[in-house]
């Protein structure tokens, strides 16, 4: 059988499962054992395909993965989330859209401390869209910060996926991590931007509200008690590993302890919270698992049909400049995450990408960046990604899944526009990392 045939049966077999309502995870799992039946010789086919998703599962460097999330469920359910978000509120003061803002500045918080943009997206849209929508703020400008800020989490450090990436390209883990934090803070100003724009172009998009007026003293107070401590965990978790004291393993457990303290100290840290931050913790771990053992499979399938290599010959036949070759790259990164989560594109992609650019004599760290950057725009782009439905699933009744598709759009254009800035200017990702090393 071409490769091209065994691409479209697999491709079309998981996405139909998919558009039927079938979780990604069980969608990728029934399209592995049918395709061992068809192309891998029955039943050894099938043992074959549950070993290997076995020996994905339980690879050390994804062992990093459940601790930074521990370390974000932590962080919300012991309160400590939203002691940042209601100090970031006060300390706003009455601007034009102030809880858009709020959610850019609160949401870039928790993106970098958790690590998890469904966990970040989930916690903003249940906390924040009720009450923009309350305040008589447009549905879009109440839905479309939530979905943006939540994609911070691939890039701003510690970053789940971007721990994932760079064991996959077999890049530096800190390095890779460190170069997400100018770019993720210039995706924040970014969004501030739009929001600004937004506002001053359609007034009533954001009507404006009385707000008790905070004193100087007061800003000051809640700065430096229930904003700064919160960022230093993030300083922590980066600096141990820039500095090589400590493995990335090691540096999300040190997350989680030093939340652990910060509870402890502001006397919210309960039996019945840990309970429920180790259990949202392993929901989201074993949820993690199932999809990393259902497309680590479905990429073995694809190289021993051909289907991969296959796509992979099609797409460099061509003669392509290497910045023509990037945009393919990216290009089919932006396509794939129309239909597949991130974990499934990654482990797809990655084993050639990488090998790609290095040939091209790319530096892996901007690529990896950009990688990333194209990861987390297929968060929003429909009709699959996750923060779409993570956005469904906590919005008020009455959200249309259009009303989403519209509202992340000029989130997008921003991530795209920062893409397009990198490529441009290679230090914005580069500079950090090499003035850590």
């Amino acid at each position: 059988m071409e490769w091209y045939w065994s691409a479209l049966i697999l491709f079309g077999l998981g996405v139909a499962l998919m558009m039927l309502g079938v979780p990604v995870a069980i969608a990728f799992f029934a399209t592995n054992i049918i395709a061992a039946v068809l192309f891998m010789g029955g039943a050894n086919g099938i043992v074959q395909v549950i070993n290997n998703g076995f020996g994905a599962m339980t690879s050390f460097p994804l062992v990093p993965i459940p601790m930074f999330l521990l370390m974000g469920e932590l962080f919300y359910y012991t309160g400590l989330a939203s002691r940042m978000f209601n100090a970031i509120d006060k300390l706003m003061g009455n601007v034009p859209g102030r809880l858009a803002y709020v959610t850019v500045a609160g949401g870039t918080g928790f993106a970098a401390l958790s690590g998890s943009s469904m966990g970040s997206t989930a916690l903003l849209g249940s906390l924040m869209v009720p009450e923009m929508m309350r305040r008589g703020y447009s549905k879009y400008l109440s839905l479309g910060p939530i979905m943006g800020t939540g994609g911070l989490a691939v890039i701003i450090p510690p970053s789940a996926l971007a721990v994932l990436l760079a064991t996959l390209g077999r890049i530096d883990v800190g390095a890779l991590l460190i170069a997400g934090v100018v770019p993720g803070l210039i995706l924040a100003v970014m969004y501030a931007v739009l929001i600004f724009v937004w506002t001053l172009v359609s007034p009533g998009s954001a009507p404006g509200y009385a707000v008790a007026a905070v004193s100087l003293a007061e800003k000051l107070r809640l700065l430096a008690l229930d904003v700064v401590p919160m960022f230093l965990v993030i300083v922590i978790c980066i600096g141990v590993m820039v500095a090589g004291w400590a493995t990335p393993t090691e540096a999300a457990a040190i997350g989680c302890v030093a939340v652990i303290v910060l509870a402890a100290f502001y006397r919210c840290l309960t039996r019945r919270s840990l309970k429920r931050a180790v259990d949202g913790a392993l929901r989201v771990t074993v949820m993690a698992f199932l999809i990393i053992f259902g497309s680590a499979t479905f990429s073995q399938i694809l190289a021993f049909t051909g289907a991969s290599s296959g796509l992979i010959r099609w797409a460099t036949a061509f003669d392509l400049t290497p910045l023509a070759m990037l945009l393919v790259m990216l290009g089919v990164i932006l396509f794939l995450g129309c239909f597949m989560d991130q974990l499934s594109m990654m482990l797809l992609t990655a084993p050639i990408f990488f090998p790609l650019a290095n040939t091209l004599q790319f530096d892996l760290i901007w690529f990896g960046l950009i990688m990333l950057l194209g990861l987390e725009i297929g968060y929003t782009t429909p009709p699959f990604g996750l923060l779409l439905f993570v956005l469904k699933g906590v919005a008020p009744p009455g959200t249309t899944m259009r009303d989403i598709y519209l509202a992340g759009m000029p989130f997008i254009a921003c991530v795209l526009l920062l893409i397009a800035l990198i490529i441009i200017f290679p230090p914005i990702a580069t500079w950090l990392p090499a003035v850590s090393h």
